[in-house]
């Protein structure tokens, strides 16, 4: 979905399709057909964005064979879709029965990161629309944070200097301009968008800037305001945004809250959850381990890395960050100028919800992520963008 802004540029809106987990090319040529296709026709137009997940097998795929790469861009036309965005983090097994810690590995001190990421900024290249000179992807914030050290840091800072160098050459001989985005993350090396601002810093290339996602930083108790001031400040470029809310627990210390949390600590995701207290930030690596007696302080609101549907809140007592994004977004796109212009929902938790809670079949699935792409495309007509056709 294209959204012209008043200053005339063009504001991308995609959704993620980490949502349907495939490892392979075969997988990927199904999503579009079984997924992406029936989620355009739900919201009735002729053209839909898709923050397409490549897994390493289906990039390698891609970037070893020019034929298979110009057969998904057919079929990507042929199904009114387009891609402005990659989705980077996952190197693969996304779909596996238990993720967990796996999604960080490998991490940009190990060469697989690098190689990959590449691989991924060529693809991109030769996807994106004939119109769109611009592309994006998000990766992971460096690494998790245990087992980083100093020299671990000091490889990857050069992995992504390599990188920027590679970008530059890949502009040169396609015409296309693509750059990478480190996307902060509870836990990790960079989870907060200010711990972002010192090595990219470092780095010193426009090439390489951050992603920002809204569960992210509502987890993270940071100010969505102050947060993008500080780096614009800094001179940080928002490459693009994942619009996603996370789970809020206002009183965490009632019994009947804890015992709504427990539905969604569940065994396949990693949710880290934190509270904010006078002597900072708290947290635990996952939900049930916040649950678990006094591992957490509990005086406070709870907030959990758990991207629930932008649409619908979880019932009472439990509720969504979605102010959280919606204040990010007047400051990322409502302005005088976008701090952005890649933006992509990205709930990949549908089924890990209560079951209760999670689609029944492709159909509900279908509907539940239209009506997230109704919603933000609602509140980016509010901020005053215009849809286009």
């Amino acid at each position: 979905m294209r959204f012209r802004h008043p200053d005339g540029s063009t504001v991308h809106l995609a959704y993620c399709t980490n949502v349907h987990p495939a490892e392979t090319l075969d997988g990927v040529l199904a999503q579009l057909r079984d997924h992406c296709e029936p989620v355009r026709r739900r919201l009735g137009r002729d053209r839909l964005g898709i923050g397409l997940w490549l897994a390493k097998d289906a990039a390698r795929a891609l970037v070893t064979d020019p034929a298979a790469l110009r057969g998904l861009r057919c079929e990507l036309e042929r199904r009114g879709l387009e891609v402005v965005t990659l989705n980077g983090f996952p190197y693969e097994g996304f779909g596996a029965e238990e993720v967990k810690y796996r999604v960080y590995r490998p991490d940009w001190a190990d060469p697989e990161r690098l190689e990959h990421t590449a691989a991924l900024a060529r693809v991109l290249a030769g996807l994106l629309p004939d119109d769109v000179t611009e592309g994006s992807i998000s990766t992971l914030p460096l690494a998790w944070r245990t087992a980083y050290d100093d020299e671990r840091a000091e490889t990857a800072r050069t992995a992504l200097r390599t990188l920027a160098e590679r970008l530059d050459a890949l502009e040169e001989l396609t015409g296309r301009s693509v750059r990478v985005a480190l996307e902060p993350e509870p836990g990790c090396v960079v989870e907060t968008t200010r711990d972002a601002i010192a090595p990219l810093t470092a780095v010193g290339r426009d090439r390489i800037g951050i992603c920002v996602d809204t569960c992210h930083l509502a987890t993270s108790f940071e100010d969505p305001g102050t947060a993008l001031d500080d780096l614009v400040r800094a001179g940080v470029p928002v490459v693009k945004s994942q619009l996603s809310a996370a789970l809020h627990a206002e009183q965490p210390h009632l019994p009947e809250v804890r015992e709504a949390l427990a539905a969604f600590a569940e065994p396949r995701f990693l949710h880290q959850t934190r509270i904010a207290t006078a002597a900072g930030l708290h947290g635990t690596d996952d939900l049930d381990e916040a649950l678990a007696g006094d591992a957490l302080p509990d005086a406070g609101p709870w907030r959990s890395h758990f991207h629930v549907p932008l649409h619908a809140a979880p019932a009472a007592p439990l509720t969504s960050t979605l102010p959280v994004l919606t204040s990010a977004l007047t400051r990322l796109v409502g302005g005088r100028h976008p701090l952005t212009r890649h933006l992509e929902v990205e709930t990949y938790t549908w089924q890990a919800l209560p079951p209760e809670l999670r689609p029944r079949g492709r159909a509900q699935l279908a509907d539940g992520i239209a009506a997230e792409l109704t919603l933000a495309r609602d509140l980016l007509t509010d901020l005053g963008l215009k849809e286009l056709p």
